[in-house]
Order: structure tokens, then C-alpha cells, then sequence
């Protein structure tokens, strides 16, 4: 029933091509590798092989496709999880369609999906109910300055660049700046992971 709606949702839009779809999560691995999609919907729930490590071995692919994580309020532990194992974003399954279409094309330019309304309630429920600050986030986040420090909270607090800018009273191009040392600095690969390690460290 998912996949049918998902099929109804993408299907008619002229800028998406629903390349295929699968099953469970390995024979979602045989049909990726066979043909390439740019963005991947992985639910975590799936038979056989669950989403979870189905992301896991995606993300550790030489030339990986983005990730958007299919899940419900239901399952905050295990979204926690699929964005620390590099998924690019999740979706609710019940978000509008125009969103999930627009979702999609944003993950498609290489703009991790953290919507600030419905991300933020996630990633706190989660982190604020299954661990404690970590120590060793907060070593992580003294490696930045006090301006990286501001631009990583804004971005985990879902800002875009543009957002952010406005906000810091920054130009685009500083912000774009500053994220990209805040991913190097912090080993990470998009804003989601970011986002996971201010929430660690106890910033937000």
C-alpha cells in the first residue's frame, strides 16, 4: 500500500523518474545497484533485511545515492539511528504529497531534508529520551569557533544557508563557508549528522 501511493505521489511529476522499487531491503540493494537512482525512499520497517542496515551498507557504497528515511512518530529510536548511519533526511509517511515531491527534488540538489517542525520534535524526543550530553560531543564541537559554533546550531535547528545568513548577519557565501569547516571539523557529511552531534553536545 506504501508503494502504491508512493507510485501515485512521484508518478506524474515530469522532472522524477520512479526508477524501481522493492520489496525488502535486499532485494532494494540488487535493484539499486542495477540501476543507479539518484534518491533512494527506504522505509525502516521492511522484511528480510530491515532499513536500517540496508542504509548502513548503502552509505558504505563508493558513490552512494541520497537517503530519505520513510518512518512515524512510532519509531524515534530507530530514525535516531538511520540519520547516524548517514541517511540524508526522513519523511513522515503521512506528509503531503507536495512536500514528499519537493523533498525529494531537495535531496535530489544535494540539500538534506530537516524540516524544522517535524525534525527538531523527532531528534529531540529521541536523543532526549534514549541518552545523556556525550562528552565526546562536546570535544567535537570545542574544535569549532565560537562562529562555526552559532552557524552549527542554527543549522540544527533547520535553517537553511539563507535562513542562517539572516539571522547571524552573514552573507550567503560566509555561511556556506562556515558549514562546510563545520563538516570537516566534525567528520561529518551532511546537516542531519551535524544536527545529531549539537543536540549531543547539549547546545540546543
Amino acid at each position: 500500500m506504501v508503494r502504491t501511493g508512493l507510485r501515485l505521489i512521484l508518478g506524474g511529476e515530469p522532472d522524477l523518474e520512479l526508477a524501481g522499487e522493492a520489496e525488502d531491503g535486499r532485494r532494494a540493494m540488487k535493484v539499486i545497484d542495477e540501476l543507479r537512482p539518484d534518491v533512494v525512499l527506504m522505509d525502516i520497517r521492511m522484511p528480510v533485511q530491515d532499513g536500517l542496515v540496508t542504509v548502513e551498507l548503502l552509505r558504505a557504497l563508493p558513490d552512494p545515492p541520497r537517503i530519505l528515511v520513510l518512518t512515524t512518530f512510532d519509531a524515534d529510536d530507530m530514525v535516531l539511528r538511520a540519520l547516524r548511519l548517514g541517511a540524508d533526511g526522513f519523511l513522515l509517511k503521512d506528509t503531503p504529497p507536495p512536500k514528499m515531491i519537493e523533498a525529494v527534488r531537495a535531496v535530489a540538489r544535494g540539500e538534506p531534508v530537516l524540516s524544522p517542525d517535524v525534525a527538531r520534535r523527532v531528534i529531540a524526543a529521541a536523543t532526549g529520551r534514549s541518552e545523556p550530553q556525550r562528552p565526546d560531543a562536546r570535544r567535537e564541537m570545542a574544535r569549532l569557533t565560537e562562529r562555526e559554533r552559532e552557524v552549527a546550531v542554527e543549522v540544527a535547528r533547520g535553517g537553511s544557508n539563507a535562513e542562517i545568513a539572516e539571522r547571524l548577519h552573514m552573507s550567503v557565501a560566509t555561511v556556506k563557508a562556515n558549514v562546510t569547516r563545520i563538516f570537516a571539523k566534525l567528520e561529518t557529511e551532511n546537516r542531519v549528522q551535524v544536527a545529531m552531534k549539537v543536540r549531543d553536545a547539549g547546545l540546543l
